[in-house]
Order: structure tokens, then sequence, then C-alpha cells
């Protein structure tokens, strides 16, 4: 009887804000929340933006249910994993490779850094349901180089992937960074080393740091537990400088605000999926015109899409956010000159410019 229900509550899960996510009515699932100092982003009992933005209701969810319009995807994307990473790089070049989705490898100054990485076949808390892969990870998990740290930047299933971050911890005993609340979420359930961060906070990883900054999103494992935990972009920063990661974002002041405090970025990572219907999306989710206008706001050398072509989340098609970026560029010359599309398992590499 139990194992029924649960099939039933996954049968009728409902994805609030794409989001992202696969949110379950199963308590088991949901994340407690967090025990600690009031702040001007925690009340006592649930985090908050910069900017407050409501919670979506259950109305709005229906409604987005009732008219959505997929646009079309391919069923699958056979394309070969790309080539085995350098195991590290230390010539003043910052090189980043997509994975797929969230995932890249970020390698500067001898470090290399993972953002949200997901090898799993669903962005789902099971394997047989839930949003499914339409494409292999780019790079293979054999040919991953040793990973320094982890970076997680909030606790959505197709974000924070328990059985990854097992696999990589086992593997490798790295730091696993993540927003307030979630260590208590994670240790539980069998992953090791993590560490809460709230917004600002910075940690020291070889010869580089990652600080955690301000984005404008939300968190949720289950429908209980809106808002429970943190979530967070970062920023990773060496001598061959820094690199903006965006995790899941709406748009908003925090762009600039992370230029004012830290500077700008040599490299930007800002996602441009899951950005349709915009009515229901915009709070949650730069549209690929708005991730230009982060590009800016971050002051980046060298800015990278991101949270695409992956899972099925939004109602884009996955053609959809890399014609709405072309089409963004094509009327700002300047930042046509900054943005480049990688590849899945394919490198993008900035030298040195100039100081800041």
């Amino acid at each position: 009887m139990r194992t029924l229900l649960i099939v039933l509550a996954v049968l009728v899960l409902i994805a609030l804000g794409a989001l992202a996510t696969v949110t379950i009515v199963a308590s088991r699932l949901a994340a407690d929340p967090y025990a600690g100092p009031v702040s001007d982003h925690f009340d006592g009992q649930r985090f908050s933006n910069l900017d407050p933005i409501p919670d979506k209701s259950t109305a709005d969810v229906m409604r987005w249910q009732r008219t959505r319009v997929r646009q079309p995807w391919s069923e699958w994307i056979d394309e070969p994993p790309g080539p085995r990473p350098a195991e590290r790089v230390n010539d003043g070049t910052i090189r980043v490779t997509w994975i797929n989705h969230a995932t890249l490898l970020v390698q500067l100054d001898g470090v290399n850094v993972i953002t949200d990485p997901n090898y799993s076949n669903r962005a789902s808390p099971f394997q047989w349901i839930g949003p499914k892969r339409h494409r292999a990870p780019g790079v293979r998990w054999e040919d991953l180089p040793p990973i320094d740290v982890v970076v997680v930047s909030h606790n959505h299933y197709d974000h924070m992937d328990i059985p990854t971050l097992k696999r990589i911890a086992a593997r490798d005993g790295a730091p696993i960074l993540v927003g307030l609340g979630n260590t208590a979420y994670l240790q539980p359930r069998g992953v090791a080393g993590t560490r809460d961060l709230d917004w600002w906070d910075t940690v020291q990883v070889g010869g580089a740091r990652a600080t955690a900054v301000p984005v404008q999103h939300w968190s949720a494992r289950s429908r209980s537990d809106r808002r429970h935990t943190l979530w967070m972009g970062y920023v990773i920063e060496g001598p061959s400088g820094r690199v903006y990661f965006g995790g899941d974002t709406g748009y908003g002041r925090h762009f600039s605000l992370v230029r004012e405090r830290l500077g700008p970025m040599d490299v930007a990572l800002i996602p441009i999926g899951a950005f349709m219907p915009v009515w229901f999306m915009q709070t949650s989710h730069v549209s690929p015109a708005e991730a230009v206008r982060a590009s800016e706001d971050l002051g980046a050398r060298l800015s990278i899409p991101m949270h695409f072509d992956t899972w099925q989340l939004g109602d884009d098609g996955d053609a959809e956010p890399l014609a709405e970026l072309e089409r963004a560029l094509s009327t700002n010359e300047a930042q046509r000159a900054v943005w480049r599309v990688a590849r899945h398992g394919r490198a993008e590499e900035l030298g040195p410019g100039p100081a800041h």
C-alpha cells in the first residue's frame, strides 16, 4: 500500500518552477527547515531573495499545466563524448568544459571545480519517472580528472543529484559546497564532505577560492519544503581570473551587485533554458535576452550559455534557447563578441587579459 501511495504521489507531481525539479508529495523527500540566525534573507523559517518574489500558487501551476504548449525536443541526441579533459590547467588560462545542463568543469590555476554535477538518467528522486535525459554527458565519468571542489547552487533535482555527489565524494573526497541547510539534508543520505555556505562566504581551495553569491531563485525537494534551504551562485577566483557560475536564476540586481563587490568577471556561465512560458518562468529563470543583460552587468570577457539541451523542463524546445540567444545578440555587437556557445564535452578557453 505504501508503495502504491508513493507511485500515486509521483503521478500527480507538480513541477513548480520548472522548473527544474520533480516536487513530490512524500515527506521523506522534504528538507527540514534551516535552524540558524535570522538575516536579511532568512526570517527564521524560510529564505528569500534580495528582492522577494511571491511563491507560485497551485492556481498558477494548474494554469501552466492547462495551457502549456511544449515545443519539440529530439527524443535522443546521439553525440559522441568529448576528449578527455586536461588533468590540470596551470598556464594562466581559464578552461571550461560543458558536460551537460548546469554541469561544467572549470579548470584554473591547478584547481578543478565541477558545478552542479549530474550524471543520472533522470532529474528526479527516482530513476523510473521524471524528466529524462535527451543526450549523454559530454564527458564520460571515467574521463573526469580529479575534482578538488564541488559547488552546488541549490537543491532542485537537476542541480543537486545525490547519486552523482556520492560518486564524487567516494572517488575524490572533494569538499562539496552547498547553501545553508543542505548539509543537514545530504549527510544522512550518504553524501560526505559537505559544507554549508551563506551568501558572500568564501572558501579557499588550493590556489583558488570560491565565493557564494546571491541569485534569484528558490529551493524545494518536495511540495512541503519550499525555501527551507538557501540557493546561490558562485564566483571561482584565482590568479588567472574570475569565473561566475549562475546556477538557476531570474534576472535582477544581483548580477550588478556581484560585480560591485567582487569585480568584473572574466568568464560568466549563464543559464538560458527553461524560460517558457515567460509569465510563469521569468522570476526564476532568465530568458536568453536577459542572459545577455546579465553578461553586461557582470562585465564578462567571455560568456558561455548553459542549462539547456539536456532535460525538458520548461515549454521551450531544445532549439529555442540558442535561437533566442542569437536573436538577442543580433542587435548587440559588443555582446556578440563576448559570447561563445560550447558543445557538450568540448572546452572553451580564455587567456590572460587586462588586470582587473
